[in-house]
Order: C-alpha cells, then sequence, then structure tokens
C-alpha cells in the first residue's frame, strides 16, 4: 500500500479559561493571575519549564484585563508610550539578556507602565533573579518582581494536558493510549506536545488509527 500523504493542517488551540486545568502544580499561579488587582506594585513574574502553561495563562489575563502581548526581544522597535498606556504582558523576557536595546525600551516599559499605575506581566524560564539581564537597573527590577511558578505536571494535570492537545487536533485515541504515554513518556508539556504531534503524524502517514501500539511505535518501546 503507498504511504499516504500527511498535510500540516491548522491546530486550534484553545486559550481560554475554561481550558486551562488547574492542579496543585498550577494553583497558586493561576489564583494570582486571577487576582490581578492585587498584584504588589501592579505587576508579576508568571515562570515555569517550556510548555507549562505561560502562553496560555498570559493570554487569560489579557482577557481579564484587556493587555496587549507582545515579545520581549520585538520591544526595540514597539511605541514604547502606546504599550505602556494600558496593562502590558511581555513574554519570553530572558531571550534579550543580551539585546542591549531591548533590554532599554523593556526597562522604560517597565516604568512608564507603573507610572501610569496600569499593570504588567512578565514571563519566562527559571527563577527572574538568574534571567541574567545584563542592564543592572532592569535586571534588580526584574528580581525584584513577585513571581508565580508553574511545576512539571503530575499524572492527573499531564492526563488532562494531553486529552486537551488530542482534542486541538480534533483526535480521538484509544482509551488506553493517554494512560499509557503519561506512564512512559517524559513528564514535561514541551514533550506532550511533542508527543501528540508525532502521533498524528504517524497516524497520517501509516493510515492507523491512534492505538496503545502506535504509541510504543513513536516512543520506541515496541517488543519486536
Amino acid at each position: 500500500m503507498p504511504q499516504q500523504l500527511s498535510f500540516d493542517l491548522p491546530v486550534r488551540t484553545a486559550l481560554g479559561r475554561d481550558d486551562f486545568m488547574v492542579s496543585p502544580g498550577n494553583a497558586v499561579a493561576v489564583s494570582l493571575i486571577e487576582t490581578w488587582t492585587n498584584w504588589p506594585e501592579g505587576k508579576l513574574v508568571l515562570t515555569g519549564p517550556p510548555g507549562s502553561g505561560k502562553t496560555h495563562l498570559t493570554h487569560v489575563w489579557a482577557g481579564l484585563t484587556g493587555a496587549q502581548i507582545v515579545a520581549a526581544r520585538d520591544l526595540a522597535d514597539a511605541d514604547i508610550p502606546d504599550l505602556a498606556g494600558g496593562a502590558i504582558a511581555v513574554e519570553d523576557v530572558p531571550q534579550i539578556a543580551n539585546d542591549p536595546e531591548a533590554m532599554t525600551a523593556l526597562f522604560h516599559l517597565h516604568n512608564l507602565v507603573l507610572a501610569n499605575r496600569q499593570p504588567l506581566l512578565m514571563t519566562g524560564r527559571g527563577a527572574p533573579v538568574y534571567w541574567g539581564l545584563s542592564l543592572p537597573d532592569l535586571q534588580s527590577r526584574v528580581g525584584g518582581t513577585p513571581a508565580a511558578i508553574l511545576e512539571l505536571p503530575d499524572d492527573a494535570l499531564l492526563t488532562a494536558v494531553l486529552a486537551k492537545l488530542f482534542a486541538d487536533r480534533q483526535l480521538k485515541p484509544r482509551v488506553d493510549v493517554i494512560p499509557y504515554l503519561t506512564l512512559h513518556m517524559e513528564r514535561s508539556f514541551d514533550a506532550a506536545r511533542q508527543m501528540v504531534a508525532a502521533l498524528d503524524a504517524e497516524s497520517l502517514s501509516a493510515q492507523k488509527p491512534l492505538t496503545r501500539a502506535l504509541a510504543a511505535k513513536v516512543l520506541g518501546r515496541e517488543t519486536g
């Protein structure tokens, strides 16, 4: 049988509050996002490993506040006074650690947003004190910002995330697939995303349903 062509179909990623699964590892962060009016000095850092839900929670917060969302690396070319006129979320701040223009722009944005009494959310991996921003005044302000931490998933959350990722792609795995994956795959959100994408591609290419056997093949755990 000839190999079936696979197509890179668009994936619908649900980013609403009702689509975000709460567990002990993220409950505090979710609570802080929802009670943003109580943030000390009106600012917060949201931190966690890749795929842990930072972008999702940022969009939830933007829905609550009407905030604009901007990538830190784009700040050098942004209209800082315009951004500072309302709530603002700056994503992936550690990526500009060696970008003097972007760091200077974030420094001015930070000060102007707070002067305008608008809330500021910043995201990145790891504790902000270790983001290594080479502009000392910016690093001190970011490092002194309260942080909400998203942790790696437990069994219940990883199960829910996998189910959501399959649903985003309109895929229906066999009932034993997700329990098998949670037992054998790397315990991270990035790994869950990559696994579902790989299973989708393999299923299309091989013209096979999403079964435990297919999952074992993708994981490299076939027994022969």
